[in-house]
């Protein structure tokens, strides 16, 4: 649950699996804070990353889809990943998404989260241009052998089309600079199959949190969470519970959120977790980028609902 730190530089090789540490339990899919006028709002997201820390989150997964990657510009995302390494520093670890289409980007944002002190990388499969499965394999290789952090994968095809195959992520867990796995296929039986085959150093996160207990329970080490933004003890406490093998207390934890996993994808994602900060008045208002759109009343309604239900609000 520590900290995971390439000791070498990005030009050169890039670390061993044995310095790294598994990290297990809640990890957040974060947002990133938008004004009014759409610009980034550091403040808030300072605040944000203080609440969760707090609230016993696990790490800090930092632009990802979650966090508007698609819309912010590449000056921005550079600076939310370091605003991210700077403020959590020696507190919880920060993964970057830094993933893209292009190995070469990729490889570029990739250094930039080494330089600024963050401490993995979260891979997007490339998305629109379709790679083989040797594309894929080839892509993730050199992103961790020339990036300088440790690489986790993800795997979410309903989004990128390509679709990471089983055979491919165990090719891939030979290389000891790819430590992990976002799994967002939804698939359990798919995800077990590939547990049973993983090693043991190499880390599964579900990437749904409807699924992630379900996932935990057949041996995946946490969940990076969409849900963890709006009810980030909640999902650490779910995951600590399963984590210790107290499935009890973690479905009877889950059972409260459940509502609240579906509602807070009945719209684009983050949408809907946007919205509910900014009725939670943890940021200053829901905005989003074009091509989202504000959430609609219809949805508000139901998110707020689901809010209410699973305790996050009274």
């Amino acid at each position: 649950m520590g900290h995971f730190r390439p000791a070498c530089p990005a030009t050169d090789a890039t670390p061993s699996g044995d310095a790294i540490m598994k990290i297990q339990g809640s990890l957040v899919a974060v947002v990133s804070p938008m004004k009014a006028d759409g610009s980034l709002d550091f403040d808030a997201y300072r605040n944000l990353l203080d609440w969760h820390i707090e609230s016993g989150t696990s790490a800090i997964v930092a632009v990802g889809t979650t966090g508007e990657s698609p819309t912010v510009s590449v000056e921005e995302h550079a600076q939310l990943i370091r605003v991210a390494a700077e403020h959590c520093r020696g507190r919880v670890p920060v993964i970057a998404g830094t993933g893209a289409n292009s190995t070469r980007e990729a490889i570029e944002l990739t250094r930039h989260a080494f330089e600024v002190g963050v401490d993995a990388t979260l891979q997007v499969a490339p998305y629109y241009n379709k790679p083989s499965q040797e594309g894929l394999y080839r892509h993730f290789t050199t992103v961790a052998q020339e990036g300088g952090l440790p690489v986790i994968l993800y795997n979410v095809p309903g989004r990128t089309v390509a679709d990471i195959s089983n055979a491919t992520v165990l090719r891939l867990a030979d290389n000891p600079n790819i430590i992990g796995l976002k799994d967002a296929t939804g698939d359990i039986g798919r995800g077990a199959s590939l547990l049973a085959r993983l090693p043991e150093r190499f880390a599964v996160y579900s990437g749904n949190d409807d699924s992630a207990l379900a996932l935990m329970a057949m041996g995946a080490d946490g969940v990076i969470s969409v849900t963890a933004n709006v009810a980030p003890k909640q999902m650490a406490d779910m995951c600590a519970a399963a984590l210790a093998g107290d499935f009890a207390k973690a479905r009877t934890i889950n059972r409260k959120l459940i509502t609240l996993h579906e509602r807070l994808f009945s719209e684009p994602n983050p949408v809907p977790v946007k919205w509910a900060l900014a009725r939670m008045g943890r940021i200053a208002g829901p905005t989003v980028r074009l091509p989202l759109s504000p959430l609609t009343p219809a949805g508000q309604a139901s998110v707020l609902d689901a809010l209410k239900t699973s305790g996050v609000l009274v």
